[in-house]
């Protein structure tokens, strides 16, 4: 199957709802990360989205330039070309985007597809992510509504985040505080400057104690049935039952029960990072370990060209990381739901 279609990803997204399961959001830095996820996806029988975020986009574009748009362009033309060879729909999305990036990274990147929609094409990129967490609520939903609008043009979904995530990814950092929780009026603010999906479609990554990356037990508390009463505040008030499609940021390391709430509680797609880097490259490092003689050469000796070959250790990578996506896929109800 291709990347999916704007209305195959709309589809997705209203059958997750419904079901109420969600789609894991892999994180991917190379080719090779990209097919570990594509596996992992195809393995689980699953639907699913693959991001990009900009530290991923830029290690894509090579340190030479280290130019965001070229890696995020690349890797997205190699997708929609590698793909058709798996049986499941993928969804091709851009993770968090602060303010100071948006001209080098999104905004670039949703001219590309309004162009490729001019023409009768699909979009390079199903979705793309505003991070306007570190501006205040007003400032950033002036900028939701102009993207909104643009993300309109190239038939693609924008997804914004109102309050922090907490820790640190791609250099914005947000501390572990009260301020990680999504209050009803911030809400009910994002539904009247952005609609409820008659001004454009978007979904809502709302804070309920998130946390990128994975910390030991008591250090994060996550209350996702949050959501709930954002979903009935801003339903009350518009007479529509549970109108906000969430995202699940910091989903590494999270527990069962949190994330059954949180899928009850209208979550349709949640973000992996952390757990899938390690589930990459620890096999790496078994291999190195076991292989120490053969990967280095030794007090003169000439080493084990078996064991050095990048493919020799890149497989084993790749098999460590698509079994991980397939446990997320199982974790948030989505495997054997793709869609036929």
């Amino acid at each position: 199957m291709p990347i999916a279609s704007p209305e195959i990803y709309n589809e997705m997204l209203d059958r997750a709802k419904a079901g109420k399961f969600a789609y894991p959001a892999i994180n991917v830095t190379s080719t090779q990360t990209l097919h570990a996820a594509l596996r992992g996806f195809a393995e689980a029988e699953s639907d699913g989205i693959v991001q990009i975020s900009t530290g991923g986009a830029e290690f894509l574009g090579g340190q030479y330039k280290k130019d965001m748009v070229t890696g995020a362009v690349g890797l997205a033309e190699f997708a929609h070309v590698v793909g058709e060879k798996y049986p499941v729909n993928i969804a091709l999305h851009t993770d968090h985007c602060p303010k100071d990036k948006l001209d080098g990274y999104v905004r670039p990147l949703l001219k590309i597809s309004q162009e490729r929609v001019a023409k009768g094409q699909n979009p390079l990129f199903q979705s793309h992510m505003w991070d306007g967490s570190a501006e205040t609520l007003a400032d950033n939903l002036d900028i939701a509504q102009e993207l909104l609008a643009e993300a309109v043009k190239a038939k693609i979904i924008l997804e914004v985040e109102i309050t922090p995530t907490g820790g640190e990814e791609d250099g914005v950092t947000h501390e572990i505080n009260d301020k990680l929780y999504t209050t009803v009026d911030d809400a009910l603010r994002t539904a009247e400057a952005l609609g409820l999906g008659d001004k454009g479609r978007y979904l809502l990554a709302a804070s309920f104690g998130n946390v990128h990356g994975v910390y030991k037990p008591g250090n994060v508390v996550l209350r996702p049935e949050l959501l709930r009463d954002l979903q009935d505040g801003v339903g009350a008030k518009y007479g529509k039952q549970d109108p906000f499609f969430f995202v699940f940021h910091g989903g590494s390391g999270s527990t069962e029960q949190e994330i059954r709430t949180a899928l009850e509680n209208g979550v349709v797609k949640m973000n992996l990072d952390t757990d899938t880097q390690y589930a990459f490259t620890r096999p790496i490092a078994d291999h190195m370990f076991r292989n120490y003689d053969g990967v280095l050469k030794v007090d003169g000796e000439v080493g084990n060209k078996k064991t050095y070959d990048p493919r020799s250790w890149g497989k084993l990578a790749e098999a460590g990381m698509a079994e991980r996506v397939t446990k997320a896929c199982a974790d948030l109800r989505s495997t054997g739901t793709k869609l036929k």
